[in-house]
């Protein structure tokens, strides 16, 4: 019998995970670049213009909370800055679009339309 490790992390709020939708729109996503650059790390890709990457990680989590999240749900955008600042290669997902992948989890596809049905 093959025994695998299992984290089972149980959150009061259902919104914790939905969380890391606004982790992957301000970063994991914006390490994919046109050609020639293709790729950089999440350090490059949320900090080489916060700005825009504090709006992009608000409105997500903005969007959370309309959909009923709380405002303690979610990790404040320094807190996620200063964690990125380590982060020195690009995402699993970039890195797949790089090595020839089409077909990659879209979780900025599912923000964007659940977005868009929201707000109107």
């Amino acid at each position: 019998v093959l025994q695998l490790p299992v984290k089972l992390r149980v959150h009061d709020s259902v919104f914790v995970p939905l969380a890391k939708w606004a982790m992957l729109l301000a970063g994991n996503y914006r390490c994919i670049q046109p050609y020639p650059k293709d790729v950089i790390s999440i350090k490059d890709a949320v900090t080489s213009d916060v700005e825009m990457s504090r709006q992009v990680y608000n409105s997500v989590v903005e969007l959370c909370i309309a959909l009923g999240g709380k405002e303690e749900d979610f990790v404040p955008f320094e807190k996620y800055l200063a964690a990125a600042e380590s982060l020195q290669n690009p995402s699993s997902a970039a890195r797949a679009v790089a090595n020839g992948a089409t077909n990659i989890e879209r979780v900025d596809k599912v923000v964007g339309l659940i977005g868009k049905f929201t707000r109107g």
